[in-house]
């Protein structure tokens, strides 16, 4: 029974899913393929290189924690009037996330992974999910976490590729079509309980991101016919922190493999309708962290 892990875009709310990893491999549970979108492409890169041992998933915990938003987004003001000026295709470079990964996933090619790995990008010009699962694993990574106008799309075979979270299709069913047939989907989520709109365009583009990535994994989760076994591990809930905010990513981390633990625990990942724990919701005060998803279904 091959078992996909589906790893989610979610901007600096990546570092959830580190949390999720631990608590999967507490139990035993490890991937035969990783299918990664956006941030989650980062996350599914280190493990297909590096494995879902404790001491691999502690150093990917100890690299999200030491990453600042200029190390993702730099800050390059004359490439921001560029941009505002239609002379760039985005705000910010890629130049710190391209340094990000060429320290620290190394393999030559996407085909020579330990676990087998694919990005989900999208067509800039026509919307059609694009499936790297060979060649250049930065440039792969790259195309998966191009949020439209904020890094810069990929040029790839006669293709401009942008985020993956855009595609109308989400990495689930390329999981099921790549030949899964237990998928574990592990959402990076997206702030429910922020009690301000965001101020900045970054800000605003990666909140808009992250509700549209949790909108087309409800409907792709709630697609599946009984003879695939699909399983969501707990997005944190409530969730204060911005998509856009890189400094709570050991918080985040604690706070989800808890929860995850404690969700694998209790069974909730084999309960039917997994659908209902992704439902979108606001929190309009925030009240203190529960991690309890079943009371938002």
């Amino acid at each position: 029974m091959p078992t996909a892990f589906v790893l989610s875009g979610g901007g600096s709310l990546g570092a959830v899913q580190v949390g999720m990893l631990q608590a999967l491999g507490a139990r035993g549970v490890r991937p035969d393929l990783l299918v990664g979108t956006s941030a989650g492409a980062v996350n599914a890169a280190w493990v297909a290189q590096h494995g879902t041992s404790p001491e691999s998933l502690a150093r990917l915990a100890a690299l999200w924690g030491g990453l600042r938003r200029s190390d993702v987004f730099p800050v390059a003001s004359r490439r921001a009037l560029l941009a505002v000026a239609g002379r760039a295709r985005s705000l910010f470079p890629d130049t710190g996330l391209r340094r990000l990964l060429d320290d620290h996933v190394t393999m030559g090619r996407l085909e020579d992974a330990r676990i087998p790995v694919h990005m989900v990008a999208t067509d800039l010009l026509c919307g059609e999910e694009v499936l790297l699962s060979t060649g250049d694993p930065t440039a792969a990574v790259l195309a998966s976490c191009a949020i439209p106008g904020v890094l810069p799309p990929v040029a790839h075979h006669g293709r401009l590729l942008v985020d993956g979270g855009v595609a109308h299709h989400a990495a689930v069913s390329q999981a099921v079509e790549l030949g899964a047939t237990e998928v574990y989907v592990l959402p990076a989520g997206y702030p429910c309980a922020l009690t301000t709109p965001p101020r900045s365009a970054l800000g605003v583009a990666v909140q808009a991101l992250t509700l549209l990535i949790e909108q087309r994994l409800i409907d792709e989760v709630a697609g599946y016919d009984p003879s695939i076994s699909v399983h969501v591990l707990p997005p944190l809930c409530p969730l204060s922190v911005s998509a856009a905010d890189f400094g709570h990513a050991h918080e985040l981390i604690d706070r989800s493999e808890h929860a995850s633990r404690t969700w694998l625990a209790q069974g909730m990942h084999a309960l039917p309708a997994q659908e209902r724990f992704l439902s979108l919701h606001h929190h309009r005060s925030a009240p203190p962290p529960s991690d309890d998803r079943t009371s938002a279904a």
